[in-house]
Formats: C-alpha cells, sequence, structure tokens
C-alpha cells in the first residue's frame, strides 16, 4: 500500500521511536486527532494503547456509527480509539459522525436524530458534548470523497512502515525463544513487510511440536523457493546434495533451479546478533507485553517519564 497514494498529506515514520513519540504527543494531549495507518502487525495499536493511561474509550473491529455514538457518551471528554476501522469512513452516517467527533473546537457535539430505541434503553440523549480526543487507527484509507478528505486535514495523518530489521528489533524487547528469533534473523532480507505475530505464532507451532520453520517462510515465501528453503532449514538431510535430489523429486525443477533460488535465499554477512533478555515463555509474574505496558504507566505517573 502506497501511502502516497492512498493519503497524499501523510506523514511517513519508518522508526518505532517515532511512532512512540506521536502517540506520546496525543496522550499528553497535545494532538486533539491522530488518524494512524500502515501494515497489520506491526504494533500500531499497542504503540497507542501503552501511551494512554485508562479510562478510554476503546473500540474494535467493526464499529456501526451507532456503536460510536454509544462509546463517546459512554467516555465522554476522555480519549477514544477506534482500531481496526477499515471501511468506516465509506458509510455515510460514519463519517458525518466523525467529522463532529474531529471538530478542532475544544468542545463538539454530537447528535443521532435517527430513531431508535437503543439510545433510550441505554439512557443516551440524542445530542451530547464532549472534549474527547480521538485515534484511528487502521490498516488501509482511501480519500473517497470530500468529506473524507476534510476529515484528514483536520488531523494528524501518520503512516507507520517499519521495515523488517526495525519490527525484528523491536520483537526483541519481549519475545524469548532465541531459536526461532535467530532463524527470522537469517531471513529479514527476504520479508517485504514484517510482522510482530511472526515470532508468537512460531512459539505457539513450537511447543505444539509443529514445524514452526515452515511457518515462518511461507510469510515470506512461495512456489520453489518455498522448497528450497524449507529443505534447506530441515537438518535431517546428510548433505546439500540430498537436497537437492528431493527438490528434484517433488517436481520443483532441476538441480540448476535449486542452486538458483538456494543462491537467493543465502543470507546476508551482516545478520543482526541479538541475545534476547528473556530466555523462557512469559508467565503470569514476568514482564510480558502487556506487564510492561502496565509498568510504563505507573512510571509517567510518578513523573519520571
Amino acid at each position: 500500500m502506497a501511502a502516497s497514494k492512498m493519503l497524499p498529506h501523510a506523514l511517513r515514520l519508518d522508526t518505532y521511536a517515532e511512532l512512540e513519540a506521536y502517540v506520546r504527543a496525543f496522550a499528553a494531549g497535545h494532538l486533539h486527532l491522530l488518524l494512524l495507518f500502515g501494515p497489520p502487525g506491526v504494533g500500531k495499536s499497542r504503540a497507542v494503547r501503552q501511551a494512554l493511561d485508562p479510562p478510554v474509550g476503546w473500540l474494535s473491529g467493526q464499529a456501526t456509527p451507532l456503536g460510536i455514538y454509544l462509546e463517546a457518551f459512554a467516555h465522554r471528554h476522555l480519549p477514544l480509539v477506534l482500531d481496526d476501522i477499515d471501511g468506516l469512513y465509506a458509510d455515510r452516517s460514519g463519517i458525518r459522525l466523525l467529522k463532529a467527533l474531529c471538530q478542532t473546537e475544544p468542545v463538539k457535539t454530537l447528535g443521532w436524530h435517527t430513531l431508535t430505541p437503543i439510545l433510550e434503553l441505554r439512557e443516551v440523549p440524542q445530542q451530547f458534548t464532549t472534549t474527547s480526543r480521538l485515534a484511528l487507527i487502521g490498516n488501509d484509507w482511501k480519500t473517497l470523497n470530500a468529506d473524507v478528505a476534510a476529515l484528514e486535514d483536520r488531523g494528524h495523518v501518520l503512516f507507520f512502515e517499519p521495515t523488517a530489521l526495525e519490527v525484528h528489533r523491536q520483537a526483541a524487547g519481549w519475545f524469548w525463544d532465541q531459536e526461532i528469533f535467530d532463524f527470522v534473523a537469517a531471513r529479514l532480507h527476504l520479508i517485504g513487510q514484517h510482522s510482530l505475530r511472526t515470532y508468537r505464532q512460531a512459539a505457539e507451532l513450537k511447543q505444539a511440536g509443529l514445524d514452526w520453520r515452515r511457518a515462518v517462510l511461507s510469510r515470506c515465501l512461495s512456489g520453489p523457493a518455498l522448497l528450497v528453503a524449507r529443505l534447506q532449514a530441515d537438518l535431517s538431510f546428510p548433505s546439500e546434495a540430498a537436497r537437492v535430489q528431493a527438490f528434484i523429486a517433488a517436481g520443483a525443477g532441476c538441480r540448476a533451479t535449486y542452486y538458483h533460488h538456494a543462491r537467493k535465499l543465502r543470507p546476508p554477512t551482516d545478520i543482526p546478533k541479538i541475545v534476547l533478555t528473556y530466555q523462557t515463555p512469559p508467565t503470569a509474574d514476568m514482564a510480558t507485553p502487556d506487564h510492561l505496558d502496565d509498568l510504563r504507566r505507573r512510571y509517567r505517573r510518578l513523573g519520571n517519564g
């Protein structure tokens, strides 16, 4: 997804330090509207979540305009986060509600004038005022019309697209399995769009006794290249010649094809060497990512962060 085509005025960020600086500014009240977009699995939601102290209004998934209205009333004057809201901007009612919620004035008036028994059941008025700040998080956003463009113009539009190495370094702060971590490190040059979920999913497969290497490779390769990578990762073969024979027997190509892909798969000489802090899976009393988030919040409340 090209940010320049999708969001002409988006600020492209490629490091977690930059991302965290913006979400901290939002949490501190300096930014009234933050629109954060980027590929899935890079930690956009986590960055916002760990920066905000509760209580916060947080909607995830397929939020409807009415659902947002109800949440905005329940959390009026508190920060609101709409997470994974791809497609909401295409809803005419949704974009009207967002425009009202994203006004640049400190006090905003929201109204819901379509008759519905839900408002009465929830004891929610058809109109109310709020000072809530808003963060929108998603993977995709398109400027479909002038109303959507006006919404973008009212806030700070960020497109976060970290490199595979940047994602890898971020995972080092909480991941625990050195074998999986090093396996991914040797293949970062093959990954077009990395995901933090790769590490946890591989760990789950490894714990279950399943082929976690294949899962990692399948995220960045396909076809004959994937087969070559799987054969090279299989330590049961006595030699490279045996792997070539297995490649040919699978009908994937000839000896020359095998070595053609093998050359492309060869890891670079500058593989990052990072020793993980945690060497065992996290437990309830260990510093898991969620626990670290909580510690950061407490530290900030003490005035040290």
